[in-house]
């Protein structure tokens, strides 16, 4: 088994279940992404470059889907969050049933744009 596969099967259902949600529509929209292992959680990578990390935060009870290039995008920005953070906005889930894919997959697709 991956290591990816098996940090996520090791998290608490809730945060599994959001991860593998968030998987699934990554790979679905994107399948050219490739899902690495990188500084101790998921990190997706597109064209070999950052793109976009999972990382449950249990301390404060939610997943944040961190794009390495959030700042740059420009749509959805009420639903993206910065937290003093330089580069990276990220979209936060506290629950699987307050995911909204169709804000999810316009920040993916926007976020491809700026890979060239």
């Amino acid at each position: 088994m991956k290591l990816t596969d098996e940090y996520i099967y090791r998290q608490p259902e809730k945060f599994r279940s959001i991860v593998l949600h968030l998987i699934s529509v990554f790979e679905r929209e994107m399948p050219e992404l490739e899902l690495l292992f990188k500084w101790g959680i998921p990190y997706f990578y597109y064209k070999k470059k950052p793109f976009c990390y999972l990382a449950p935060n249990h301390k404060k009870n939610f997943v944040d889907a961190g794009f390495a290039r959030g700042f740059q995008l420009k749509r959805n920005q009420d639903c993206l969050v910065d937290e003093k953070r330089n580069t990276v906005k990220s979209l936060r889930y506290y629950d699987l049933e307050e995911i909204d894919n169709t804000i999810l997959i316009d920040v993916i697709r926007e976020a491809a744009t700026l890979y060239k």
